[in-house]
């Protein structure tokens, strides 16, 4: 394993360098091994670990790439660990984080938020009011956070919170179904966040989000 990490490590350098970008084809394995130092099976793992967290794309039969790099795709591997810990303790865990987040998020949003993105929030929140179920409120809900996690101009925060959803989704819909003003407050707290943004007042937005994601833990936390 030890062997394993270098060979990780040399190729990160490799990548980290510009040595190869984003697109580049990697040497031959026998050619870059000998480069490197290292045996052909610890380049091998390496390239299947790197590959796995989606740094390299192996192409059968065509050879080893280095991936696009964005962060929509090296994050796409956090939701794969994400959707192995399901349980009430990680869910817990990962709401505490988006409280973090999602806040920040929201106060990045309030300082460049244009009308038409105001607009599309305000919608959001009609839709959710009007929504015939709790999976359709949820559904607006991840919407709603996502849109302005995209307002935020920073696209790695923004996969990371769209990451980072995904665990969260049952606890909402189970929240809307045995809270009885659940769907109210949501919606309520949605508008509050949009009439922050659109006064273009960061602390105010944060403040508002902090409280919106903070429920859904403190509920949750209640339970346990």
């Amino acid at each position: 394993m030890a062997v394993t990490d270098d060979a990780i490590l040399r190729v990160k350098e490799m990548i980290v360098s510009g040595e190869l970008k984003p697109g580049d084809r990697l040497p031959r394995e026998a050619d870059l091994a000998e480069r490197l130092g290292l045996s052909r099976n610890s380049l091998r793992e390496a390239v299947k670990a790197l590959s796995l967290v989606r740094v390299l794309d192996v192409r059968q039969g065509d050879g080893t790439y280095v991936s696009s790099l964005r962060a929509d795709d090296l994050l796409g591997a956090l939701s794969f660990v994400l959707d192995l810990h399901r349980g009430e303790d990680s869910v817990l865990e990962v709401l505490q984080v988006r409280r973090i987040l999602e806040p920040a998020a929201a106060a990045m949003a309030a300082q460049r938020i244009d009308p038409e993105e105001v607009i599309k929030l305000r919608a959001l929140c009609d839709a959710a009011e009007s929504a015939k179920s709790v999976e359709e409120l949820v559904e607006h809900d991840l919407d709603f956070h996502r849109a302005i996690a995209h307002c935020s101009g920073n696209a790695y925060l923004a996969q990371l919170l769209d990451t980072l959803a995904g665990p969260t989704v049952r606890v909402r819909i189970w929240r809307g179904i045995t809270q009885s003003n659940a769907v109210d407050r949501t919606v309520a707290e949605h508008r509050a966040i949009v009439d922050a943004l659109a006064a273009h007042q960061p602390e105010l937005a944060r403040s508002w989000s902090t409280v919106h994601v903070a429920g859904v833990e403190q509920w949750l936390s209640d339970l346990a």
